[in-house]
């Protein structure tokens, strides 16, 4: 089943009450072009903060016109485009509306906004706007589920929760009811409530980072940080390569001042392979005269093993598969054979640092982990979701070591 775009953007992180309160202090005081003005931004907000993303529309609009080189309104203005856009009957006005909000973002950015959630935002929303897609092959359920995001855009709480409850009794596998009453009760501050239906979409479908990341909010709200943490950290596994996971685990960083980073590994990433199928990779005159006694000159294995991969070993770990790709187990095993290399030579006095941390990496049993979130490319990305399925525990365990402390010690 596809995405279901409107609401996915429209609630974006799951987080703007965060990002409102962020910018509230920001318009309590007075506006140098005027107290109405300052008013009219007091009540957009409050409009936003109660989900009544329609009736903040008009407002925003004069906003922006009055103060065109606000990349925070901009970026509000979006989200009242999108709610239009959820009650709106027509295909063509909703994607004009969407593109609207596209344009909105994008606008947004180029005025300085640097939240994750922009970039995010602008990429949920296809160019020409996109079309919205269905959730459920029963169709009173989808019909349901329309009526719903219509009552959401108002700001009708109670008549949203029952078309989504709806939805759901039609349909009790659709992701999106179960998360979005639990979204509609996190606006109504039933928090314990709203965890249940979080985890009754959690429970359709483990593998969507959706409904952790929802379900970090309410806990930001009660300052129960950790527990926020474990939500966003498991978005993030679910969905690593999700720029809403990303933007979600940035909003955590910056409410609690963390910086995010990988381990800073320099792996040769220039690898080219040529009509025999041998790897090239570029490497200093010193590294493959064996110049240093760090063990640099290992990286030398990483080329040749990785020319075995594209040869021989590709095709028999995956006789599925007719074309070459580069993979997790090829990497890993490129990797370990360059350990393997500089751990054996009695010559080498110390790791490089970048040595030093893939060992740490891979006596940990973190590697592929690491190679996966940190390391991507189309290739290895392909083996996320087997990888995920067996080992989670060692995705968990790597954003938690790694990405959440600055990149390890």
């Amino acid at each position: 089943m596809t995405e279901y775009r409107p609401r996915k953007l429209l609630t974006a992180l799951g987080t703007l009450s965060l990002c409102l309160l962020i910018f509230q202090c920001a318009i309590t005081a007075r506006s140098q072009t005027g107290d109405d003005l300052a008013a009219m931004k007091q009540k957009a907000m409050e409009l936003i903060k109660d989900a009544k993303y329609v009736d903040s529309l008009p407002l925003l609009e004069k906003i922006v016109v009055a103060e065109p080189d606000n990349a925070q309104m901009h970026f509000y203005l979006g989200f009242g485009l999108l709610g239009k856009a959820n009650v709106t009957t027509d295909e063509a006005g909703q994607k004009a509306l969407r593109l609207r909000a596209r344009n909105a973002f994008v606008k947004s950015k180029q005025l300085g906004n640097r939240d994750a959630l922009v970039d995010a935002l602008i990429q949920g929303i296809p160019a020409d706007g996109g079309a919205t897609s269905s959730v459920s092959t029963n169709i009173e359920a989808n019909r349901a589920m329309a009526e719903a995001e219509a009552f959401f855009a108002q700001g009708k709480m109670d008549d949203a929760l029952g078309s989504y409850q709806k939805a759901l009794s039609l349909d009790p596998n659709i992701y999106e009811a179960a998360l979005f009453s639990g979204d509609v009760l996190m606006h109504k501050e039933d928090y314990g409530q709203a965890e249940l239906w979080y985890q009754k979409a959690i429970k359709i479908n483990p593998d969507r980072e959706t409904a952790y990341r929802y379900s970090a909010t309410p806990l930001m709200k009660q300052g129960k940080y950790e527990e926020a943490r474990d939500r966003y950290v498991e978005a993030y596994v679910a969905e690593p390569y999700n720029r809403f996971t990303i933007a979600g685990l940035s909003q955590w960083a910056q409410v609690m001042k963390v910086r995010l980073a990988h381990p800073d590994i320099d792996i040769p990433s220039d690898v080219t392979f040529d009509e025999k199928g041998n790897a090239k990779i570029n490497l200093s005159a010193d590294v493959l005269l064996g110049g240093k006694d760090d063990g640099s000159f290992a990286w030398i294995s990483y080329g040749a093993t990785r020319t075995e991969w594209h040869k021989e070993k590709f095709a028999k770990a995956f006789p599925k598969e007719s074309t070459y790709r580069h993979s997790l187990p090829e990497e890993v095993d490129a990797l370990q054979s360059v350990l393997a290399l500089a751990t054996s030579d009695n010559k080498v006095k110390s790791l490089s640092p970048s040595l030093t941390k893939l060992k740490k990496l891979n006596d940990a049993g973190l590697l592929p982990a690491y190679i996966l979130m940190a390391k991507p490319d189309r290739g290895i990305a392909q083996d996320y979701p087997a990888y995920r399925n067996a080992d989670r525990a060692k995705l968990r365990q790597y954003v938690k070591e790694y990405i959440l402390t600055g990149g390890g010690s």
